[in-house]
């Protein structure tokens, strides 16, 4: 499960820090799947996490369609974009994470 290999990684603390923010938001559910760790509310999916080497990437399912005011959204494709962190930044992962939260309300 990539839960466990992130749960080994040198970015261990990284991913705990990120993922007890997210888990702090009242409604949101974590799914841990063989490839990745999801995080979603009842009415649909928000984001998924893992460590890399930099760090910790969030992949915001609906990421095309979101505001990137401080220009820190990587990719390309039609609907996803990925915010890679190397350390914790509240204030950036608050930013991205209300608007998907938006997308699903």
């Amino acid at each position: 499960m990539q839960f466990d290999i992130d749960m080994a990684s040198l970015n261990r603390d990284l991913f705990i820090r990120i993922r007890k923010h997210l888990l702090s938001h009242q409604g949101m559910i974590e799914t841990r799947k063989p490839r990745i760790t999801t995080y979603s509310f009842s009415k649909g999916g928000i984001c998924h996490m893992r460590t890399m080497t930099h760090g910790v990437d969030i992949g915001f399912l609906k990421g095309a369609k979101m505001s990137d005011q401080h220009g820190r959204l990587k990719g390309n494709g039609k609907v996803m974009r990925i915010l890679p962190l190397a350390q914790f930044e509240a204030g950036v992962i608050d930013y991205y994470l209300a608007q998907a939260i938006d997308f699903v309300k």
